[in-house]
């Protein structure tokens, strides 16, 4: 069965002087095609603005608009309804035909793919030390694809400590691999360096993940969420959450996918004027919906006399 889940993400920006003139970017409505349908969706920001709807390069819902009076605070919150399709996420890897590693692409391929194999631009030895770090699970599983691939997803998990506060949007793969520690952003940076240097096209997928913190026992907040699209042979983009050690499946939401954070990143935008102080709050919240509405409806009694047998 689909599965829906409800978003709500809601972004607060406070300065301490007026802010004369602003542009902003926002990635916050949800991806829909023939995995993920989006029911609802509703995009508020306060003070009122004159919002631009379009589709970026990689295929995106982009919104973009212009703030041109001054004001010190700036609040978007946007609510979705997603419907999730509940496919096999692991039925790719049970195919009698398996690739197996190097991966060899047609030029016209390679072409279409190169944003994604093109890996990030660091000193040679950096590149080398995280080839051999990705080398190294391509060995130990006989130059199998997917045994690699499931390899590398579960051994971040193992290897890396999350710790929030240890890095930046700066921070580089390479700077994750040597502290072995990071957020989901860095766990999903280092794995498409690793597969871009293994010749297997990455993407960058930003989105939200259900964890279940919700509603009177939800404590602190939730944030949104990335992970890794890998490009199989035959199989089209599969989603790895090495945060996590699983495959994408029906308890993330898909918003927006690209090269890196900054092709989809939740809000981003450009101030103009006198520097002021900025205090920025976000918060995220993600629902099961029908088991929501199942917990409203409460226990369902039969009588177990009448109960048919």
């Amino acid at each position: 069965m689909p599965r829906r889940l409800q978003v709500h993400h809601l972004t607060r920006y406070q300065y301490d002087r007026p802010v004369q003139r602003s542009t902003h970017k926002l990635h916050l409505r949800p991806i829909t095609d023939r995995r993920q349908t989006v029911r609802e969706f509703c995009l508020q920001i306060s003070p009122a603005v004159q919002l631009i709807e379009y589709d970026d390069v990689f295929g995106n819902a982009a919104a973009r608009f212009e703030m041109r009076e001054p004001y010190t605070e700036l609040t978007i919150s946007a609510r979705s309804i997603v419907e999730i399709a509940d496919e096999d996420p692991f039925a790719f890897a049970r195919t009698p035909i398996r690739p197996q590693y190097p991966l060899v692409w047609m030029p016209w391929q390679r072409m279409m793919l190169q944003p994604y194999l093109q890996p990030v631009e660091l000193p040679e030895t950096q590149l080398q030390e995280i080839t051999d770090y990705a080398m190294s699970y391509v060995e130990r599983n006989d130059r199998d694809l997917m045994e690699t691939l499931f390899a590398i997803n579960l051994g971040l998990k193992r290897d890396l400590k999350y710790q929030p506060g240890m890095t930046t949007v700066n921070t580089t793969p390479y700077e994750v691999l040597a502290s072995r520690t990071g957020v989901c952003q860095d766990f999903a940076n280092l794995f498409i360096s690793m597969a871009r240097l293994l010749g297997i096209p990455a993407r960058y997928m930003c989105g939200y993940l259900h964890t279940g913190n919700c509603g009177r026992q939800r404590v602190g907040c939730d944030a949104s969420h990335a992970w890794v699209e890998l490009y199989i042979p035959n199989f089209g983009w599969k989603g790895f959450d090495p945060t996590n050690g699983i495959v994408a499946h029906q308890d993330h939401v898909r918003v927006a996918v690209g090269r890196h954070y900054q092709d989809t990143s939740p809000t981003a935008g450009t101030l103009f004027g006198p520097v002021a102080a900025e205090t920025l709050t976000i918060d995220v919240e993600v629902k099961d919906v029908d088991a929501e509405l199942a917990a409203e409806a409460g226990p369902q009694h039969v009588d177990s006399a009448a109960a048919p047998r």
